[in-house]
């Protein structure tokens, strides 16, 4: 006896919800068809039965397609003089960086209306631990009001973890590259490709292959991640990417960017930094206000310098830290109201 065709399937009602979703977005209409065809081929399927797993693998591409900022993109915020306060606040120092970020926010205005405007800088920041590199991404993000994600590259073992599996693998996903994209909800979102010299050596031709891809403007206008098999126009992200040397790092990667040494930082910087930086932020963050907690100006170079030298700031965040949280308990217990930090007394809040 003939099989009876499942005219009634509950399927179909699934599909017409995956047609609509389609519809809702803004697609490019190459892919739009593409996948109009991928439905029409599912239906075939729900008719005669045998569809679920098809199904589950279309309605989970449809999901991470229609999630795209295809068209989507925020507005950028251009006053300079406010870009640069934003800078100063968060960071002290780096004037070379921010001078050449106030550069691009000028472009980027003058250019405001036209079709063409020139392309975004490709920074890479080289410096040791602690000196501010990552950190100074977020604060260019905030600048400019643009969506952040960060993508971390430190023991990235394959290129496919960036470029994605395709979906003739089992349980496949897209790469790095385009969750960020879907994390941001914008296609022109601030990425930082955090420390680029510390891939697995395994992969790391691989991998810098793919970010010449990614970082060459003739090349990332068509990103292609094997997930979603389509083109995805990269040329409007401004990538900043970290590292703690280039020796590890391709030269053709290299080229396709602009260096920027991040110096270690002055005895000096760091008492400005820390007193005038880290200490209002983690006051905030621990529960405190100035009101609780005072320190002597000479004692500075101590809290700097409690164990010996070191480039970067997080020996130094992580002292003043130690600070606050003993200050906040003697707070909570009702020992102090207010602590005046003096050289008879540091020795109890410093590490030994």
């Amino acid at each position: 006896m003939s099989q009876r065709p499942a005219q009634k399937s509950p399927l179909f009602k699934e599909i017409e919800e995956l047609k609509k979703k389609i519809a809702s977005v803004n697609l490019p209409q190459g892919l739009r068809e593409k996948i109009l065809g991928m439905i029409s081929r599912l239906k075939r399927m729900a008719k005669y039965g045998g569809y679920t797993e098809e199904y589950e693998k279309i309605a989970h591409y449809i999901d991470w397609v229609v999630l795209l900022p295809w068209q989507k993109e925020s507005e950028d915020f251009l006053e300079l003089n406010q870009a640069k306060g934003v800078m100063d606040k968060n960071h002290y120092g780096m004037e070379k960086i921010k001078e050449r970020i106030l550069e691009y926010l000028a472009v980027l205005k003058l250019n405001r209306g036209k079709e063409k405007v020139g392309r975004a800088p490709i920074l890479c920041l080289v410096g040791l631990v602690g000196t501010g590199k990552t950190t100074f991404a977020y604060s260019l993000a905030e600048s400019m009001q643009r969506k952040f994600d960060r993508i971390p590259f430190g023991g990235m073992g394959s290129a496919l973890d960036l470029r994605g599996q395709s979906r003739l693998h089992p349980e496949s996903e897209p790469g790095q590259i385009i969750k960020a994209l879907g994390r941001a909800k914008t296609r022109n979102p601030v990425f930082l490709l955090d420390e680029i010299d510390r891939v697995a050596d395994q992969a790391r031709a691989d991998i810098m292959g793919v970010l010449v891809e990614l970082l060459d403007p003739e090349q990332n206008q068509r990103f292609i991640d094997h997930y979603i098999d389509y083109p995805f126009d990269l040329s409007d992200v401004l990538f900043i990417a970290t590292c703690n040397n280039t020796t590890k790092i391709s030269t053709a990667v290299l080229d396709r960017m602009e260096i920027i040494q991040m110096p270690s930082y002055t005895d000096e910087e760091k008492i400005v930094i820390g007193r005038d930086y880290l200490l209002p932020k983690i006051l905030e963050q621990s529960g405190l206000n100035r009101d609780n907690l005072s320190v002597d100006q000479d004692l500075w170079p101590k809290i700097v310098r409690p164990l010996g030298y070191d480039s970067g700031m997080r020996s130094l965040e992580r002292t003043i830290k130690n600070i606050c949280r003993k200050t906040a308990r003697m707070v909570v217990e009702g020992k102090v109201s207010h602590l005046h930090l003096t050289k008879e007394n540091i020795k109890n809040f410093l590490p030994s």
